[in-house]
C-alpha cells in the first residue's frame, strides 16, 4: 500500500498547498451566487410550499461547487502531469490501475466534500436549514463527488492539451451542473424540458442532496440514489479499463 498512500498524499497536498485558490475561492463564488440570486428572487419565487428560496438554493449551490471542484481536481492533475512530462513517475512504479484510480478519486472526493461543506457553513446563516436526513445528504455528496471525480480522470486521460480539457468542462460539465435544478425546480419547467431533465444524472445528485435538507424532492430519493450509484459504478468500470489498457497514457 506504500505506493498508493504516497500517490494519494501527493494528490491531497497538491490542492491543499494552494487552498486559497482551490478551497476558499469556490466558497466565495458560491456565496456571491447566493447573495445575488436570493436578494433578487427571494420575494418573487417559492419553489416548495413553506420553503424560502434561499433555503432551496443553498443545498444546490453547495453540491454544484462540490461537483465542479471534484472534477477540476483529478482532471487538472492528470493534464498537468501529461504536459510537464512527470506522469511517467506515476506509471513506472508497480501501481495497479485500481490503486491509481482510488488515489486520484479520494483526493477529488476530499476537495469536493471540503468545498461543499465550506459553502454550506458560510451560507447556513442566510436560511433556516434543519437537515432532517443527514445520511441521505452525505450519501449523495460522496457519490456525486465520486462521479465528477471519475469524470475528471476520464477527461484528464482523454485530453492532450488544456483547451481540450476546457472544452470538456465547458460543453459537458458546466451544462450538466447548471441545468440540473440548482437554481430552480424542474416542476416549473414545461413538460418537454421536465422530461429532458430526467436524462441528466446531475439532476438526481442535486435533487437527492436537497432532499436531505428539505425532506422534499422532485423525484423519490431512492430512485435518485439508484441512478447516481449506477452512474458511479459504470464510470468507475470505464475508468479502470482506460487505466488498465493505458489509453493515451503509455503511448
Amino acid at each position: 500500500m506504500g505506493g498508493f498512500l504516497t500517490l494519494c498524499q501527493k494528490e491531497l497536498l497538491r490542492f491543499w498547498k494552494v487552498s486559497f485558490q482551490t478551497l476558499l475561492a469556490p466558497v466565495l463564488s458560491a456565496l456571491l451566487y447566493l447573495l445575488i440570486f436570493s436578494h433578487v428572487l427571494e420575494s418573487h419565487v417559492q419553489v416548495y410550499p413553506g420553503i424560502g428560496y434561499a433555503a432551496f438554493l443553498i443545498p444546490g449551490l453547495a453540491m454544484m461547487s462540490a461537483l465542479q471542484n471534484a472534477f477540476a481536481n483529478s482532471s487538472s492533475s492528470l493534464i498537468q502531469s501529461k504536459i510537464t512530462g512527470n506522469l511517467v513517475y506515476v506509471l513506472l512504479p508497480p501501481l495497479s490501475p485500481t490503486e491509481i484510480f482510488w488515489a486520484y478519486l479520494l483526493a477529488s472526493l476530499a476537495r469536493g466534500v471540503m468545498v461543499g461543506l465550506g459553502v454550506f457553513l458560510v451560507a447556513a446563516p442566510f436560511a433556516d436549514l434543519a437537515l432532517p436526513h443527514p445520511f441521505w445528504a452525505l450519501a449523495f455528496l460522496l457519490l456525486g463527488s465520486g462521479i465528477l471525480g471519475t469524470l475528471g480522470i476520464i477527461a484528464g486521460i482523454w485530453a492532450d492539451k488544456f483547451d481540450q480539457l476546457a472544452a470538456f468542462q465547458n460543453f459537458l460539465i458546466m451544462p450538466l451542473t447548471f441545468l440540473s435544478g440548482v437554481f430552480y425546480s424542474i416542476r416549473s419547467l414545461p413538460p418537454f424540458w421536465q422530461g429532458l431533465s430526467h436524462f441528466n444524472p446531475v439532476f438526481y445528485i442535486i435533487d437527492g442532496f436537497r432532499y436531505g435538507f428539505l425532506a422534499t424532492s422532485d423525484v423519490p430519493p431512492l430512485l435518485s440514489l439508484a441512478v447516481v450509484a449506477g452512474c458511479f459504478l459504470a464510470l468507475s468500470l470505464l475508468t479502470l479499463w482506460l487505466l488498465k489498457t493505458g489509453y493515451k497514457l503509455r503511448s
